[in-house]
């Protein structure tokens, strides 16, 4: 089985890194793409936009043998590129599993409020973030955190998700919530919240709970690699 990891704003593939031991261990094979942008913080990130992360992964998608389970895991902003990916290649997929994410919906930017100096979208100051947000996180892995931090291209964050496959319904799906609980999920569904509209129209969901904040490749790296495999059937 191949799983694909994509990661969050500023993070590049390696901050899987806790979390990749134990899915090989389980005799899975990772990937753990650093998409464009991403690589450096001296890269031109003018024409990198969410059309073409996505088109990058589905690239990566038609790469592995067809003949192979393949499942992809999207964390934070990595989600929508993750069912960007399920639209375009839902025969493709056994399962799409977002951590603290979700399958972003067709017209609902991942961050469109996200301040941008340029073409660039920095990571901001932590007291912008919730304390949700930073629950559990040590003061050495929030400088660990900004020490590598890539600036995120900013059309990434601010343009629409554009879908267009209803075949994507039909691919199972898992929820792992680390800043929402269960309840709090289902009262957005019920209020009609634009970030969840997608997650009733999905033929197999499975909500699950790992109350940490929103990095539990840092935070939870150990647990996270547990409930991805339980996800996964292993």
């Amino acid at each position: 089985m191949n799983v694909v990891l994509i990661a969050g704003f500023w993070l590049q593939g390696d901050s899987w890194g806790d979390v990749v031991g134990p899915l090989r261990e389980a005799g899975l094979t990772v990937h753990t793409p650093t998409l464009e942008g991403l690589h450096s913080v001296d890269d031109d990130r003018s024409a990198v936009t969410l059309a073409s992360q996505t088109a990058e992964v589905v690239a990566l998608v038609d790469s592995l043998d067809e003949h192979e389970a393949l499942v992809l895991v999207g964390h934070s902003g990595g989600g929508a590129i993750v069912h960007g990916v399920v639209d375009a290649r839902p025969h493709r997929i056994q399962r799409a599993i977002y951590v603290d994410s979700g399958p972003t919906p067709d017209g609902v930017a991942i961050n469109s409020s996200i301040e941008a100096v340029g073409a660039d979208a920095p990571l901001p100051p932590w007291d912008e973030f919730s304390d949700d947000d930073l629950r559990d996180l040590t003061e050495e892995q929030l400088d660990g955190f900004r020490a590598v931090a890539i600036p995120e291209p900013a059309r990434v964050a601010h343009d629409p998700q554009k879908l267009v496959n209803r075949e994507r319904y039909g691919v199972p799906i898992t929820l792992i919530s680390c800043t929402f609980t269960r309840a709090e999920i289902d009262e957005a569904i019920a209020a009609g919240v634009p970030y969840f509209a997608e997650v009733p129209l999905m033929d197999r969901v499975t909500i699950v709970e790992l109350p940490t904040g929103h990095w539990p490749q840092f935070t939870k790296p150990t647990e996270l690699a547990r409930e991805i495999l339980t996800a996964l059937g292993r």
